[in-house]
């Protein structure tokens, strides 16, 4: 079975959290199963609140409405996926670049269903270079910054994210308290945010697996 099914598994199992109303939709090659399921459902659902404008795209597509999260109030699902996750539900995200709006839908709901394939379960974050989304002209002293700590950051370059910033992805992190590390790395100037999901994690993770869905 390849991982492309195995992600796709794991879309499929976040289908019974749909109770209609809004849904919050995330980024990625996961999510984008999870889309094209969506679609099959539609007909039960208000509509979408998407975090990227790949999502939009690709929701739109399909038909289904996207509402903007500043007049639908708060949701009651989220469904996103993860670069890593460990057994704490603490999450890396960020790798298609979407993760300010990410953390702000998932800030939004009530609950974030977290869909991956297994290969995504770490028993430490930080092998996943963690990205961190930094105003232009701070990319220097966020980058300082990060190395005081410990980090490696590279600037992805010939990348712009949809808030117009860039991004600088962390290398060389074992990141033993992810809560104390997001927000460490928040509060230097000129960061938006970072992909760390530990101060709101996901409340239920599913990971495909060749034997089926783990559920966490």
């Amino acid at each position: 079975m390849s991982q492309d099914d195995l992600k796709r598994r794991a879309a499929e199992a976040a289908m019974e959290y749909i109770r209609g109303g809004v849904i919050g939709v995330g980024t990625g090659s996961t999510v984008n199963h999870f889309i094209d399921l969506l679609a099959q459902v539609k007909h039960k659902i208000e509509g979408a609140v998407s975090s990227s404008e790949a999502s939009t795209k690709r929701l739109k597509s399909h038909g289904i409405p996207v509402l903007d999260l500043n007049a639908t109030g708060e949701l009651d699902l989220y469904v996103d996926g993860a670069d890593e996750s460990n057994r704490h539900l603490h999450l890396i995200k960020g790798g298609g670049g979407a993760l300010t709006r990410e953390k702000i839908v998932a800030g939004a709901s009530r609950k974030f269903v977290c869909i991956a394939d297994a290969s995504k379960l770490v028993d430490l974050l930080g092998t996943f270079p963690l990205p961190v989304e930094v105003v232009p002209m701070a990319r220097s002293h966020v980058a300082r910054q990060l190395v005081k700590m410990g980090g490696t950051p590279v600037w992805r370059k010939d990348f712009i994210t949809d808030n117009g910033n860039i991004i600088l992805d962390v290398h060389n992190l074992g990141i033993m308290e992810p809560v104390k590390m997001e927000q460490q790395i928040n509060n230097i100037a000129g960061v938006v945010t970072n992909g760390l999901f530990a101060l709101r994690p996901a409340d239920v993770l599913l990971l495909g697996t060749e034997q089926g869905v783990d559920r966490y």
